[in-house]
């Protein structure tokens, strides 16, 4: 009979897997087939199934085997791995970390901001037991309810391994290096206990998780569910590459994404400085490319306070007790009480709104708990208008269940431009953002760019325009130069009460600001503007 299917963390079939189904009738050995399938002799009922294979780490387990109901193993690789937990937690507070490794490792931890600043060396680890730093993952889609590492068998208080929020608010990152010399890092946001400064900014962690496909699924890969079948080959099985419409998000409904989970994208390089180009194809929109614009804050003198976007979804800040909110580079998904609640503070608390960045607050997501998200994607087409019951086409996901954030932002993500990077041309070269640039109607600024997946300007991989739904009053400062008029447009509108909204309109505006003069200049502007005039 069919037992079931292996795969390892990233859901591709493991062929050549070794299984002993131990049950109550004696003990029956076999192996996996290339396609993960696993085949044996075994009649239903409860087993201790004992698994492994060269290269990953073998465990043991107890199952029940019900006919027709094919069980997913899974193992996990021999590599270097680690999360922490909480993810992100205010300053004093205690994170656990998580660290998957099949040999004695070392932990440092690092502060990046204008420089990596080495905080402190946390430690050797390693074990008496052979392989005792590895972890274990669980069975099944653990996509859904994370992989809850340091569960199976870290139960000594003594070798507990837990850690002390430092004292100044900032992104923080561990550095792991085996004795092999692997090197692995992994982000961890580090919120003030109270306001400190007269800026927050937001670390895009819910945009972080939605990409991180740890486990086999994120919501672009097996974004409703995890199929009952693993991966041989992903372009000839995965519909984002079968499908020439594009239709991604063509289900109803969406299982979770879960936070507890290793987020391999987010790993910078030991050796990448704040300068360097982001070579990398997810670190130029995830937390590399955030790092640069907070590095360039500390640079230029600019104060702040970091928090996640889930400590702000959960109310571990209040707005009202600063005068600048700077989201960056990404920050595609939001909840509506995040949204209205913002909107609120800008439209009727005279709040300031930095928004540093492109296709942002484009879905609604909902929280089940403090790690499982449900990324509302509303059987969405990239490549087929989206008509309302009224005869209108819907400008997001977003859109499609709450509002189009043009409302808020004065601008919305469209697929004109995407996938392209190209300069700004100067719009109206009388606005204030522009003082001291020497810049004029029709020249043109933003060559520079650390971006090195899209190469070419600030204005690119995927930006955003005025729309229909934006504010009447909103005022267009200049546009990217990207194909079929698919260039970002940087906005700007206020309101009556003294809340305002600076939109960049580009994923690419956060890995120019060190090394564009122009769009250091103009952030400089409105940050210091919004500071001056906020309440």
């Amino acid at each position: 009979m069919l037992v079931g299917y292996v795969s390892n963390e990233r859901f591709v079939a493991l062929g050549d897997v070794l299984f002993e189904f131990r049950g109550q009738n004696g003990v029956i050995a076999t192996r996996s087939n290339i396609s993960g399938a696993v085949y044996a002799d075994l009649e239903p009922g409860h087993y201790e199934v004992v698994l492994g294979r060269d290269g990953y780490g073998s465990k043991i387990i107890s199952i029940e085997l019900n006919e027709g109901e094919p069980y997913q193993f899974r193992l996990l690789s021999d590599c270097l791995l680690g999360y922490v937990w909480p993810k992100c937690v205010k300053v004093g507070d205690r994170s656990e970390f998580r660290v998957h490794a099949v040999e004695e490792y070392e932990l440092e931890l690092w502060r990046y901001g204008a420089e990596k600043e080495f905080i402190r060396r946390i430690g050797t680890f390693d074990e008496h037991g052979p392989r005792a730093t590895m972890q274990i993952t669980p069975d099944g889609d653990y996509t859904q309810h994370g992989v809850k590492w340091n569960r199976d068998g870290y139960h000594s208080q003594s070798l507990n391994q837990l850690i002390e929020a430092p004292q100044r608010s900032g992104l923080y990152y561990f550095h792991a290096r085996n004795r092999s010399g692997v090197f692995f890092s992994f982000p961890w946001v580090v919120a003030p206990e109270r306001p400190v400064s007269n800026v927050a900014v937001f670390a895009s962690d819910i945009n972080w998780n939605a990409y991180n496909s740890f486990g086999g699924r994120s919501n672009y890969i097996n974004a409703d569910r995890l199929p009952p079948v693993p991966i041989v080959n992903s372009r000839l099985e995965l519909k984002r590459y079968t499908e020439k419409e594009h239709r991604t998000y063509d289900s109803g409904s969406y299982e979770s994404l879960s936070l507890d989970r290793p987020d391999p994208y987010n790993h910078i390089d030991e050796r990448e400085e704040l300068t360097d180009p982001i070579a990398g194809r997810q670190g130029c929109h995830m937390a590399a490319a955030e790092w640069r614009l907070l590095g360039w804050m500390e640079r230029s003198g600019f104060d702040y306070d970091l928090y996640s976007e889930t400590q702000y979804h959960f109310d571990q800040l209040s707005l009202d007790e600063y005068r600048v909110l700077i989201i960056s580079t990404h920050p595609e998904y939001w909840s509506a009480d995040m949204y209205f609640r913002l909107k609120d503070w800008v439209f009727n608390r005279g709040g300031r709104l930095m928004y540093l960045g492109g296709n942002g607050l484009n879905c609604e997501v909902e929280f089940l708990d403090d790690h499982r998200i449900v990324y509302q994607n509303t059987k969405w087409s990239h490549s087929e208008p989206q008509i309302a019951p009224d005869g209108c086409v819907y400008e997001s996901r977003f859109d499609k269940r709450q509002e189009s954030e043009a409302n808020l932002l004065g601008v919305v993500f469209s697929e004109s431009g995407i996938m392209t990077a190209a300069p700004y041309q100067v719009k109206d070269a009388d606005h204030w953002c522009f003082d001291g640039t020497g810049l004029k109607n029709g020249d043109t600024f933003g060559e520079h760019s650390l971006h090195q997946r899209v190469p070419g300007g600030a204005s690119g991989h995927e930006t955003d325009k005025v729309s229909s739904q934006s504010p009447s009053n909103v005022r267009l400062l200049a546009k990217g130069l990207n194909p079929d008029n698919g260039g970002g447009e940087i906005v700007i509108h206020e309101r009556d009460g003294g809340g305002a909204v600076f939109s960049a309109g580009s994923i690419c505006w956060p890995s120019s600001v060190l090394v564009d003069e122009a769009v250091s200049k103009i952030t400089q502007n409105v940050l210091r503007r919004f500071l001056e005039t906020g309440k």
